[in-house]
């Protein structure tokens, strides 16, 4: 890997100064375009060169077989997996017949940029081919937050020095060659292999379609493309279809200063039940209402959406650029996974990348919908009427495994279970309290008491039956949950879980209250008082495990008394430990891979006393390694809560530059949607303090000492709330909507026309606590108490390529 920083520090756009080979898939996921419906890997508009082409569609999956070395009773026989649907990104370039390859030929300029406000990709370069022709090609992208079906590109290309001949070639690919997968069992890589059976196909005027359906999952895509040209006017265009590729022609003869432009209009639909014609007629209609926009109205839709959006979700950070920006790209990201998916899920990686295989995880739930509550609560709503939708399958699952309402998978594409591992998948039943968890929270934050009564109330019915079936009541009445796993994947298999059964308690409580309130769609559902009493009955006398001698929960039974890792003897390569070590050695020791009892007291901070949750934050930061980038957000939260702001601060860093820093390693897969949902979580709720129930809405803001100002914007039951933090006071305001009250640091204060600003607290000194051996986050602070900085990135220069037999070779 390249050192140094891929991406220039600027408020509002994420520059890739310079091509970077070695950065290529990173880069690719981080410009990823996505509305929810159609996601676009952010590749180079010629295809090649690339590190994973992508073009997806939300749960449009194929079927694969899950292999095991032995199977068991309730194993899932097949997997779900998103493919990589046809691709209309593609327009490629030729110059006096040498194709425009970045490999060859001399460089001159490459940038491209993420326009946040804007929502395009743009890219500017210049290049000079090995025959010493030099074009400068410009393009802009966009998948419309506006037009769900929609995306469109705008490219000019230009010759510079002398007049040439220029053919562009405007393609649909479907079935493209892909990277290995590297998959264990041959019969997951065949069956992934041109996914994709040609159906219909057919060219017109300027632009084409072609229609395929999966061999195995049934399902039917259509992709059509048109194009507004404009050129000389001997400029010829012709268009042409195949089974799999389709192509519209471009050739113009250019002069200097006189550029051919091209604007590129993309349809996609998918359906399980729409017929061929009424797929195909469903997209050229999508497309003919793009062409009636046009590609400037269509920008214009799209800087609207955006700049609605902002005006309550920007966050402001002064103090730190870097996270500044980051923050910014976290946000946008979290809206583009679930802006228009409507009625369908958010994969842990949204739509920019195949990492996961496209499942849904209980991230959706715990980390997403949290702050897409606050900031666009009508996605919100329709991820949770996506699990309403599921439900059939959820009950199906619940009766194999012998247990009564419904049994959400762990992971999935369009419902069934898709993990053939069950101790970190099955086990994992706080996923159907993290769904009802995400119930309380929209209503609480929207007042919406019709989706409570229409969604909620099914969702809270189902999981409260799970709870009640799956656990017992033992001989002295405690009501135990045994044999789960809780978030800690490290840790499987165990009684108890704290997390698990606060969780559930609370599931067990609210399904109880929702029924109360609505008694007649209740009574549909066959809730009764007798059952709705042994909920309660349940949750009051929940087990919550607690260990006298060293004053802390258990993360589980009997989890403090296991040994202790030997954190000192384990080197840094041997990180992540999964990818080194056996299960069976983590499961019986005190390891834990990412924050789970800590988790907890995020989700329920009324379980826990200020000491407990002071005690209990020390002794887990000294276990926890973060294998998973779903544990630094969380930690950032309760180390605000405690008093530990700096390293608040430092966590906070870690889950919002995951991606932009490529912390894991692993963002070429795309990008880590949970810990960019947990990065607006880790500012609002970490150090706005922010909390909130049915009874209202709670605030203890904290500024580390390394930031002057920070300021975020959240909806709260029809208002628009704007708060912001300065070292020793708070001001909010109410943007809009009727008068509300709220409580700053447990005080109560009444919003209406005029801000009120109040004094923060001073903060009581806290005792440092440690993490283990070699694993503290990376600190924003050096060591003169100051902000780190970060080298600046060198502006880029013209690099030599060599001629067709000697490709590009990158320097750093």
């Amino acid at each position: 890997m390249s050192s140094g920083r891929v991406f220039a520090v600027e408020p509002w756009v994420v520059r890739e100064p310079r091509l970077d080979l070695d950065r290529m898939g990173q880069v690719e996921s981080v410009f990823a375009l996505s509305n929810g419906h159609i996601g676009l890997r952010g590749n180079l508009d010629e295809g090649e060169p690339h590190a994973m082409p992508g073009t997806y569609l939300n749960s449009f999956y194929e079927r694969r077989p899950l292999p095991y070395a032995e199977g068991g009773y309730g194993y899932p026989e097949s997997g779900q997996t998103i493919i990589n649907v046809t691709n209309g990104k593609l327009i490629r370039l030729l110059v006096e017949d040498e194709p425009f390859d970045l490999r060859y030929g001399r460089l001159r300029r490459h940038e491209r940029v993420l326009d946040l406000r804007a929502g395009t990709l743009s890219r500017d370069v210049e290049w000079e081919s090995p025959a010493g022709r030099v074009v400068r090609v410009r393009s802009t992208r966009l998948v419309s937050l506006t037009q769900r079906a929609i995306a469109a590109i705008e490219y000019e290309v230009e010759v510079v020095d002398a007049p040439a001949l220029v053919v562009l070639q405007s393609e649909l690919v479907a079935n493209e060659q892909l990277p290995s997968r590297n998959e264990a069992d041959p019969r997951v890589e065949a069956a992934l292999t041109d996914p994709l059976v040609a159906e219909q196909h057919g060219s017109a005027g300027a632009g084409a379609y072609l229609i395929h359906s999966t061999r195995r999952s049934g399902l039917r895509v259509a992709a059509s493309m048109d194009h507004e040209v404009h050129g000389p006017e001997t400029t010829e265009v012709t268009s042409e279809a195949a089974e799999d590729i389709a192509r519209t022609t471009v050739i113009a003869r250019l002069e200097p200063g006189k550029p051919l432009r091209l604007v590129k209009y993309l349809a996609y639909g998918w359906s399980s039940r729409r017929s061929l014609p009424a797929l195909h007629d469903q997209v050229r209609a999508a497309l003919a209402a793009a062409r009636y926009t046009g590609w400037d109205g269509l920008a214009a839709e799209q800087r609207a959406y955006l700049d609605e959006f902002w005006e309550t979700a920007d966050v402001e950070i002064d103090g730190d650029a870097e996270l500044q920006q980051a923050v910014r790209v976290a946000t946008f990201h979290v809206l583009q996974a679930g802006a228009r998916a409507e009625r369908r899920a958010v994969g842990a990686k949204g739509l920019t990348g195949e990492g996961y295989d496209g499942h849904t995880f209980w991230d959706t739930e715990t980390f997403c919908l949290p702050v897409l509550v606050h900031l666009a609560p009508h996605a919100a709503a329709d991820l949770l009427r996506w699990r309403q939708s599921i439900l059939p399958q959820a009950y199906e699952r619940a009766e194999q495994l012998g247990l009564k309402g419904a049994a959400f998978p762990w992971r999935t594409i369009r419902g069934q279970e898709c993990s053939g591992y069950w101790p970190a998948g099955t086990a994992a039943f706080h996923i159907n309290a993290d769904i009802a968890d995400a119930v309380r929270r929209y209503v609480a934050a929207t007042g919406d008491v019709v989706f409570e009564r229409e969604v909620g109330l099914e969702l809270l019915v189902a999981t409260a039956r799970l709870w009640r079936s799956l656990g017992h009541h033992d001989a002295a009445g405690e009501f135990r949950i045994d044999g789960v796993t809780g978030p800690d994947e490290y840790t499987a298999i165990v009684d108890n879980n704290v997390y698990t059964n606060l969780m559930a308690q609370q599931n067990l409580r609210y399904a109880a209250d929702v029924a109360a309130r609505h008694p007649r769609t209740a009574a549909r559902f066959g809730v009764d008082a007798e059952e709705m009493a042994s909920w309660r009955d349940a949750a009051k006398s929940m087990r919550i495990p607690y260990d006298e001698v060293l004053g802390v929960h258990p993360q589980s039974e009997g989890f403090t008394s296991h040994a202790v890792w030997d954190f000192e003897n384990t080197p840094a390569h041997k990180y992540p430990l999964l990818l080194h070590v056996p299960y069976f050695d983590l499961y019986r020791k005190q390891v834990i891979k990412q924050a789970d009892l800590v988790l907890a007291m995020q989700l329920r901070p009324d379980a826990f006393s200020p000491e407990q949750m002071r005690r209990n934050f020390a002794y887990y930061e000294a276990l926890t390694v973060r294998d998973s980038s779903l544990s630094a957000c969380t930690q950032a939260v309760v180390a605000a809560w405690t008093g530990h702001l700096d390293l608040a601060y430092d966590y906070l860093a870690e889950a919002a530059l995951v991606d932009m820093d490529d912390l894991a390693g692993n963002s070429d897969h795309g990008v880590h949607i949970a810990s960019m949902a947990g990065t607006w979580t880790a500012v609002v709720a970490g150090f706005g303090g922010m909390r909130m129930d049915e009874a209202g809405i709670n605030f203890a803001p904290r500024l580390p000492p390394a930031l002057s100002r920070i300021s975020f914007g959240l909806k709260w039951q029809g208002r628009q709330l704007r708060v912001e933090i300065r070292p020793d006071e708070a001001e909010y305001r109410l943007v809009s909507g009727p008068p509300m009250r709220l409580h700053h640091h447990g005080d109560a204060i009444a919003l209406d026309g005029e801000p009120q600003v109040l004094p923060i607290p001073a903060l009581e000194p806290v005792e440092p606590v440690e993490q283990p051996h070699g694993r503290a986050p990376r600190s924003r602070l050096s060591g003169n108490g100051t902000r780190r900085t970060f080298p600046e990135i060198a502006m880029p220069q013209p690099i030599a390529l060599g001629m067709e037999e000697e490709p590009l070779r990158q320097t750093g």
